[in-house]
């Protein structure tokens, strides 16, 4: 993929809305998700994909709920 002059692949650009988009995808996050997620913890996408997966961790009780235990 190429990428455009001036633009860092593993940063995340809020003010471009089709990157936004496809950052928002990428990470199964909505694109409100992903403006908090950057506002908590910059534009570095592995700091934003870690805040996001870290913020929809489940507990292991979670789970026992989930498959009905």
């Amino acid at each position: 993929m190429q990428t455009p002059a001036g633009v860092e692949p593993d940063r995340i650009d809020l003010d471009d809305e089709q990157a936004a988009a496809r950052w928002a995808k990428k990470l199964d996050a909505t694109v409100e998700q992903l403006r908090e997620a950057v506002q908590a913890v910059g534009d570095k996408a592995a700091d934003v994909e870690m805040h996001l997966k870290g913020a929809r961790s489940t507990t292991n009780s979670d789970r026992v709920k989930e498959l009905g235990g």
